[in-house]
């Protein structure tokens, strides 16, 4: 971006953020620098990825299970405090909830409010569906097909096959009322008749005034421009009321953008600073939080016919070509070479056979057995964002993989896209047209789970439009190692099976692994009480500011 668009960004804000001064004197504010272009929806199902999760997911809403916020490698109850699967029938899981919760609009939380929520997302038939939350939801816990109340606060859920990651997976459906929602929907008007169109205005209406059971409401809602929450005093978890008593989110995509802001005092908190002001950051005080982030920046090919990703030698070669510590530097070394989807002393890493390293001369002769040469090169085209939740510095990085892998017999070409419209294509696919006739995409992968990790690639049944196989692994093997994953109940034989699938997943070259995200923030030197131990789950409430 230009210095002209950059000052004129930041004067544009400016005005914005002046309009809410009386605001901000109230209390302690926290104002948020986006990666986002957007603001992350409202509704309860956030789109804009995990950032979209941790701003309008985790904020506003709660869900029955979270990651623990002190450790962010277990589960913890939220709204449900204990559960467990069927020995007679592992497709039941019976969930016992909370009894004293209530929603933003006072209306209770119970089992028939969790019923509700499934059905937003999983039951056509039901006057509240709404399609617009399927897309971030169901892909995240494909296997779910029903819940049923037992009494107020007993629900029994039933998946379509044995599922232990289920209880994993319900982190990511966010409840809302359905007291309030079925208030906006008495109010659309009486005009407006087709039950369908009804049903979405009662969800636009929604979503600018939410509610939800979490730890802040909505206060302002400017679409693409700002969302103001404010604390919820009567927060039913006594124990993390927010200190904080307002937080202002500021869309930035652009990292020069967003690191002005920040070196100008317009904001408080950014994710992804640019690497070449990290030096400049740190001087005036700015701390810059990292994590062992549960997250890697990969390649993902596509393995249709056509595609010279079918060869694996070729994937293999890619996986050689390229010196991650080249990627690490121009991140300005805040990031980690990647070995696989997962680090290497994680319990899901295994053994994998092929070792992903720097070895251009290997790489060579591999593409020679495959084919390429100087005068024949692979094409290549790849789809990424300009920014996004955990996308770092997609377009350099881009880049410098062009430039290594031309060296390597690969011609890539590279579209660059909208972030949300990037991460939806990644359920569409590389033959749905916004994949831009690519056969490679670039979307940073949450590896939190063994789902999100591994199981929604591996498995053969994830393939568009089910869920993030974009590429179309086939694997019959993989399908097995997958299912006996899915179907280990006891935690550390499923470490064991979880191994296994990641080892092939390495072996077969599936993915052209670059790069760890370490989620780094820039936070001011007012902010205090900072946690997010595996990256993706802030605890806002244990945040605080000092005074000015």
């Amino acid at each position: 971006m230009s210095s002209r668009r950059t000052i004129s960004v930041l004067a544009a804000m400016a005005v914005a953020l002046a309009t809410s001064t009386s605001a901000f004197a109230q209390g302690k504010t926290l104002r948020i620098g986006m990666t986002a272009s957007d603001i992350p929806k409202t509704h309860g199902q956030p789109d804009q990825a995990f950032e979209g999760n941790r701003l309008t997911g985790l904020t506003m809403y709660d869900a029955l299970t979270a990651w623990d916020y002190k450790t962010g490698t277990k589960i913890m109850p939220v709204l449900a405090t204990e559960w467990a699967v069927s020995p007679d029938d592992k497709t039941k899981w019976t969930f016992k909830l909370r009894s004293d919760v209530t929603f933003k609009d006072g209306s209770p939380f119970n089992a028939d409010a969790v019923v509700w929520n499934v059905q937003k997302v999983l039951d056509k038939t039901a006057q509240h569906f709404d399609q617009s939350q399927v897309g971030w939801t169901v892909p995240r816990m494909p296997t779910l097909r029903s819940a049923r109340k037992i009494d107020d606060t007993t629900v029994e859920f039933t998946t379509s096959e044995p599922d232990s990651f289920l209880p994993l997976n319900l982190a990511n459906l966010f409840m809302a009322s359905p007291a309030h929602w079925r208030a906006k929907l008495a109010a659309v008007p009486a005009e407006v008749t087709d039950p369908a169109q009804r049903s979405a205005k009662a969800w636009e209406e929604f979503a600018k005034d939410p509610s939800g059971t979490g730890a802040f409401t909505l206060a302002r809602f400017v679409p693409r421009e700002r969302l103001e929450l404010v604390r919820n005093d009567k927060y039913w978890d006594k124990s993390r009321v927010p200190k904080i008593d307002r937080i202002v989110m500021i869309p930035l995509p652009d990292v020069t953008s967003r690191t002005a802001a920040l070196l100008a005092g317009q904001v408080d908190f950014v994710e992804a600073p640019a690497p070449d002001a990290v030096a400049s950051i740190r001087a005036r005080g700015f701390n810059i939080a990292t994590s062992q982030s549960a997250h890697v920046w990969p390649w993902q090919p596509s393995l249709l016919p056509g595609s010279p990703w079918q060869d694996k030698r070729v994937r293999q070669a890619a996986n050689l070509c390229i010196d991650r510590n080249d990627l690490v530097a121009l991140n300005g070394g805040i990031a980690e070479p990647a070995l696989g989807m997962m680090r290497s002393g994680h319990p899901w890493f295994g053994k994998p056979t092929f070792k992903l390293r720097y070895d251009p001369d290997e790489g060579r002769r591999l593409m020679k057995d495959a084919g390429y040469s100087d005068s024949k090169l692979a094409s290549v085209k790849v789809i990424t964002a300009i920014s996004g939740s955990a996308m770092m510095q997609p377009l350099p990085m881009n880049e410098l993989i062009q430039e290594a892998f031309r060296k390597c017999y690969i011609d890539v070409k590279i579209e660059v896209l909208e972030w949300g419209t990037l991460f939806t294509n990644w359920r569409e696919g590389p033959t749905a047209a916004s994949a831009r006739g690519a056969n490679t995409t670039n979307v940073s992968i949450a590896t939190i789970d063994p789902f999100f990790a591994l199981a929604r690639f591996a498995d053969s049944r994830m393939a568009p439009p089910v869920s993030n196989n974009w590429g179309s692994i086939n694997d019959p093997e993989l399908d097995r190692l997958s299912r006996a994953a899915r179907t280990t109940f006891e935690p550390e034989a499923r470490d064991i099976a979880l191994s296994k699938v990641h080892e092939r997943l390495v072996d077969e070259a599936m993915f052209i692994f670059f790069v760890h995200e370490v989620a780094p923030r820039v936070l001011s030197p007012r902010i205090t009480g900072f946690s997010a131990p595996n990256g993706y789950y802030i605890d806002w409430a244990a945040l605080d500011m000092k005074p000015e």
